[in-house]
């Protein structure tokens, strides 16, 4: 069976719409809702964010969210319960996005084990060292048919680049720039080189471009150098406050269709 990544990059070439959420966020309970409104509300791909308290590449909104996650009582073991029948709604990729010390904690072997289980189809780890990754941990992500998204900046060299792409079975996710999430800035000559250089290397690997896209007008521009994009804090921020859910994400959603 094929990934459900690959399928979509197959049949998406442009404009792949990604949304980051913070599982246990704004309530424990939230997670299906979230998942089911994206999906009927035009998400191409969603990336569940496991919280951590030490999440390194997150902006203070996605940190918030975390802690808050947390307080609520959000756990690996907890995420996986409420994922457990979500194929039977649910059909677009999932991804598990999150740190290295939960999932070792967890036991990489059993996590992947409870990915395929549950039909998630990849993870961002964003603090999992490449070389530790093929060397310790590749087979047993293909054996459980699992994805794992690379991160580069502006700063990885292209050697390592060209490595991260011969590695790579989903996506490569690119940081728009050294910032954190969230951190929104406006497109410079820096950043459109960068994405040029990148689009010039013709790598195989579909590629989305994260952190600081925020509305219709930033997404479409990340699509001119990429597949698509991913939003994280700026939907994040959208699902607080007293309304219902369903109706957050709906409106959030609205922005970019």
């Amino acid at each position: 069976m094929e990934n459900r990544i690959t399928s979509l990059f197959k049949r998406k070439e442009r404009n792949i719409l990604s949304i980051y959420f913070t599982a246990g966020y704004p309530a424990l309970k939230d997670t299906l809702t979230i998942i089911k409104e994206l999906e009927k509300n035009g998400a191409d791909l969603i990336e569940i964010g496991m919280p951590f308290s030490d999440p390194v590449a997150d902006g203070p909104v996605i940190q918030h969210s975390s802690e808050i996650a947390l307080e609520n009582g959000m756990t690996i073991n907890l995420l996986f319960e409420q994922l457990k029948e979500i194929r039977k709604t649910v059909s677009i990729p999932l991804i598990l996005m999150g740190y290295l010390n939960p999932v070792m904690q967890y036991g990489v072997e059993e996590f992947c084990t409870k990915c395929h289980e549950t039909g998630i189809d990849g993870t961002i780890i964003p603090d999992l060292p490449l070389e530790v990754y093929e060397e310790e941990y590749k087979a047993i992500f293909e054996k459980h048919l699992l994805s794992n998204i690379f991160l580069i900046t502006p700063q990885t060299p292209e050697e390592r680049i060209i490595k991260i792409d011969s590695l790579s079975t989903g996506f490569i996710y690119m940081v728009s720039s050294s910032s954190t999430t969230g951190v929104k800035e406006s497109e410079n000559n820096e950043q459109i080189s960068y994405f040029e250089r990148i689009q010039t290397m013709n790598l195989r690997s579909g590629r989305l471009i994260g952190f600081g896209i925020s509305d219709k007008s930033s997404f479409l521009r990340a699509c001119n150098y990429a597949n698509g994009a991913i939003i994280g804090s700026a939907f994040v921020t959208g699902m607080a406050g007293d309304s219902k859910i369903e109706d957050k994400v709906s409106a959030f959603m609205q922005k970019f269709f």
